[in-house]
C-alpha cells in the first residue's frame, strides 16, 4: 500500500491503482498505468507502468502535476489461443514455471505467473506456422530455484511419453536460475534418447520491452524439429534479438545474473545456432541418435553434496556432510583441482577430512572453480596428495554436472567400482575430448 502521503494526492484526483494517469516530474511528462506499490519500495513513490513496458518510480513529492487519464480495465484482455494445423511436426510443450511463465496483467500492468500454460504460446504466434504443438502438460508451476531432483524425474517421464506417442521433440519452459541443472538431469535420465529435447527460459519478463522468450521460445520449437537427439539449453546467443544457441545439456552454464546470451557453452560448442525464421547451422557433430529404446531412468540419491574450499576454509565442512551419511560429494576446488593441503595451521587441512570421508563411504568427485580448463590429479604434490585419497578428478566435467550426474550415479549402482565406472564414461557429451584455446569466453 502507498503512504498516506501517496494516497492523499491520488484520492485528491479519484486515482486508484489500475488507472491510467499522466505526471511531470523534472520537467519531464510521463503517462502509464498506476501499479501496486512495490512492498520493498519507499511508501511515497508512485510505479508507473509505461508504454514501452518499463516500470518508472516518481515520488509524489516530485510532481509538478498529477491527472487521471483513464480508469482502470475491469476486464482482463483475453490471450489469444494459437490454433494448429495437425499435418506440421508435432511438438510436445512441458511448462515447469519461471519468468517465461509469466504474462502481463492489463488491469494493473504487473506481472504473474499464469495458470494456462497455453498463454505462453501466445507469445509465439510463429509456432503455428511450422510446427503442431500436440500436447501442452504442466506437471507443476514453481520457480526454478525450488525444483528439487525429484521434479526432474517428473518432467523426464512426461517428456518420455510425449516423445512415445509419436511427437518429434518436445520443449520444456523453465525458470533460469537452475535451467542447466534440469538440462543436464535430462540429458543422463532420458537414455537413449532419439530425438530433440530443448529446456527453454527467458532473463526478462513480458512486460518488458526486452522480453526475449518469444525468440527464445520460438527458436526452442525450431530445434524441437531439427532432428538432433540431444537434451539442449535453447537461449538467446547475443544481447539482440537476432538468433539463439542450443547448447548441450551436460556442457552448459549460467554464466550472467541478467543478460540475455547468459547461458554459455563452457569447454565445447554449441549443437546449432538458431534463427527465428527456421535457419538452423549445425556448429557440432552430433550422432544421429540411438539405436535402442528411450527409457526412462530416474533414480537419484538426495544425499549428494557441493562443497567449496576458499582460504581459511573450515575442513569440518566435509566431515559435516560424511558424519550425515551422505553418498556423495563434490568437492569444487580451486585451479587444476587444489584444496587446502600444507597448511601452516595443519588443522586446516582438507587432505585428512576428505580421506575420512573416502574410507567411510563417500564418493568424493573434484572438479574446478575455474569453469574453464580441467582438472588434473598429477602436475602439482597437493594434486597427488589429494588425488591418494581416493578423491576422483573429473576431467572438464562442470560442477552443477558433475553433482546431477553423481545423485544418477548413487541411485543406480551400490557398489564403488561401478559408480566409479559410471562417472569417468562419456555418458552423455559431458566429457570433452580436447579443448581448444577458441572454445575459451566467448
Amino acid at each position: 500500500m502507498y503512504s498516506a502521503k501517496a494516497l492523499k494526492e491520488l484520492g485528491k484526483r479519484g486515482i486508484r491503482e489500475g488507472d491510467r494517469i499522466g505526471l511531470v516530474a523534472f520537467g519531464k511528462q510521463l503517462e502509464g498505468t498506476l501499479m501496486p506499490r512495490i512492498e520493498a519500495g519507499d511508501a511515497d513513490v508512485l510505479i508507473v507502468k509505461l508504454d514501452s513496458g518499463y516500470n518508472a518510480g516518481v515520488s509524489v513529492d516530485s510532481c509538478q502535476s498529477i491527472r487521471k487519464v483513464s480508469n482502470k480495465q475491469e476486464t482482463e484482455t483475453k490471450v489469444p489461443r494459437l490454433e494448429f494445423d495437425a499435418s506440421k511436426p508435432k511438438v510436445a510443450v512441458v511448462a515447469t514455471g519461471g519468468t517465461i511463465s509469466t504474462r502481463v496483467d492489463y488491469r494493473t500492468g504487473g506481472v504473474f505467473m499464469t495458470l494456462d500454460p497455453r498463454d505462453i504460446l501466445a507469445t509465439a504466434p510463429e509456432l503455428a506456422s511450422f510446427a503442431n504443438i500436440a500436447a501442452i502438460d504442466s506437471p507443476f508451476r514453481i520457480a526454478s530455484e525450488d525444483m528439487a531432483p525429484k521434479e526432474w524425474g517428473e518432467i523426464a517421464r512426461t517428456v518420455a511419453k510425449r516423445l512415445d506417442e509419436g511427437c518429434v521433440g518436445a520443449v520444456i519452459t523453465h525458470g533460469t536460475d537452475i535451467l542447466h541443472y534440469t538440462a543436464a538431469a535430462l540429458s543422463f535420465m532420458l537414455t537413449n534418447l532419439g530425438k530433440p529435447v530443448a529446456v527453454v527460459g527467458a532473463q526478462r519478463s513480458p512486460d518488458r520491452a526486452s522480453f526475449d522468450g518469444r525468440l527464445n521460445l520460438v527458436c526452442a520449437a525450431r530445434y524441437a524439429v531439427s532432428g538432433i537427439p540431444r537434451v539442449a539449453v535453447v537461449m538467446h546467443g547475443s544481447s539482440s534479438d537476432d538468433y539463439c544457441y542450443a547448447h548441450p545439456g551436460t556442457k552448459v552454464r549460467k554464466m550472467h545474473t541478467s543478460r540475455r546470451d547468459a547461458f554459455q557453452t563452457i569447454n565445447s560448442r554449441p549443437l546449432a545456432k538458431i534463427w527465428a525464421d527456421g535457419k538452423l547451422e549445425r556448429l557440432a557433430d552430433v550422432s544421429e541418435g540411438h539405436a535402442g529404446k528411450m527409457m526412462v531412468d530416474d533414480r537419484f540419491e538426495d544425499k549428494v553434496a557441493i562443497v567449496k574450499p576458499f582460504p581459511g576454509a573450515d575442513p569440518g565442512i566435509v566431515d559435516y556432510f560424511t558424519e550425515r551419511k551422505y553418498k556423495g560429494i563434490i568437492v569444487e576446488a580451486t585451479g587444476l583441482g587444489h584444496v587446502p593441503t600444507e597448511t601452516l595451521d595443519k588443522k586446516m587441512s582438507w587432505i585428512p577430512a576428505v580421506k575420512r570421508a573416502v574410507d567411510g563411504g563417500v564418493f568424493v568427485g573434484v572438479t574446478s572453480q575455474c569453469v574453464y580448463g580441467r582438472v588434473n590429479p598429477f602436475v602439482y604434490r597437493n594434486l597427488r596428495l589429494l588425488a591418494a585419497t581416493g578423491a576422483v578428478h573429473l576431467e572438464d566435467m562442470l560442477t552443477e554436472t558433475a553433482f546431477v550426474k553423481l545423485g544418477c550415479a548413487l541411485g543406480r549402482e551400490k557398489k564403488r567400482e561401478k559408480v566409479m565406472a559410471f562417472m569417468l564414461a562419456n555418458v552423455a557429451g559431458e566429457y570433452g575430448d580436447r579443448i581448444t584455446q577458441d572454445l575459451f569466453g566467448v
